[in-house]
């Protein structure tokens, strides 16, 4: 989708050397696999990730220590070493995604009254609203590799689920990991119009331990998004 709209990557790439100024005239000299190479251009954004900014504000003199990171350690119930103080959001560590700040919130309001609420086993969703949007939630085939997991997967084109073609946004896929000696659905994951949306249904039935055969066999309004879900289930491989 990149490659049709004139985009390039470079995979592998180590940039040794910039000239020029963003908005006017840059030159980048980038080491790749298949040698270096110049890439010209007006601007340049980069993008190299967050650090939390928790340096200098006197911490350490509240007795709040810090990880190796720079972050505010915390365990599972967002308490810091200090007793009675609490951290929430991206400075503590959690993901960052606003939704994940605000389970935070929930996290620690409910503990200062008096229950015991953790981040334990939170099923966290990640979307990325590009043009079609990324969703995902649960495992990735490479994550149920690493942890020895066995899966079956599931993949549909977005081109066959029918509402893709009456808006004609018709790119993109679905996918799903099932547990290979269950039917518990392990992952999820969708490239292509309302992916956010439709991911929002599949980690509905994560949380309520739905077997992936409750998508497979739901009667959902037609036609919308979501009613692809029927054809990806009904292309898990039977056990």
């Amino acid at each position: 989708m990149l490659h049709d709209e004139g985009i390039v990557v470079h995979l592998g790439a180590e940039v040794v050397g910039v000239r020029g100024r963003s908005g006017e005239n840059v030159s980048l000299q980038v080491r790749t696999p298949s040698g270096n190479q110049t890439i010209d251009g007006r601007d340049i954004l980069v993008a190299a990730g967050r650090t939390p900014n928790t340096d200098g504000i006197g911490l350490d003199l509240a007795g709040v220590a810090l990880d190796a990171r720079g972050y505010i350690a915390v365990n599972h119930r967002l308490e810091t070493s200090a007793p009675d103080v609490w951290a929430v959001g991206e400075c503590a560590g959690s993901p960052q995604f606003t939704h994940v700040s605000f389970d935070d919130f929930r996290v620690i309001r409910d503990n200062l009254a008096g229950r015991d609420r953790t981040t334990h086993g939170r099923l966290i969703p990640y979307c990325m609203f590009t043009d079609p949007p990324l969703a995902r939630v649960g495992l990735s085939e490479s994550e149920a590799r690493h942890r020895s997991i066995a899966v079956r997967v599931a993949k549909l084109p977005i081109v066959a689920v029918l509402r893709s073609r009456t808006t004609s946004e018709t790119r993109g896929f679905m996918k799903a990991l099932v547990e290979a000696d269950g039917d518990r659905i392990l992952g999820f994951a969708m490239l292509g119009a309302d992916a956010g949306e439709v991911t929002a249904v599949v980690q509905t039935a994560m949380l309520a331990g739905m077997p992936y055969m409750g998508l497979r066999e739901a009667i959902i309004a037609h036609p919308t998004m979501a009613e692809g879900l029927g054809a990806l289930f009904a292309n898990v491989s039977s056990l």
